[in-house]
């Protein structure tokens, strides 16, 4: 997890790396949190990435308000997503 400003566009930058027991579940969980766009048109992208068994999710924001709010609401569905998970066991194959 890091914060930073990006020298170039004057932005800041967040980066999380949420580990997973699998790649399949890392992929579930993408694949649940996508839909998710932001609902202000500016001032804020995220982009959503697995690597073998790791989420990662990279924001790029104006101000610190508008990041820390759609950090926020990423972790509460991230929360989510992972007990939901937990409740339901591992993934199996169809």
């Amino acid at each position: 997890m890091a914060t930073e400003t990006n020298p170039e566009t004057g932005k800041l930058e967040f980066f999380l790396d949420v580990p997973f027991p699998s790649s399949r579940e890392a992929t579930i969980a993408l694949r649940s949190l996508s839909p998710d766009r932001e609902p202000r048109r500016g001032g804020i992208s995220k982009q959503l990435s697995v690597s073998g068994s790791t989420l990662s999710v990279r924001w790029s924001a104006d101000e610190a308000r508008i990041l820390r709010v759609s950090v926020n609401s990423f972790l509460d569905h991230l929360s989510l997503v992972v007990e939901t998970m937990e409740d339901f066991g591992p993934p199996v194959d169809l």
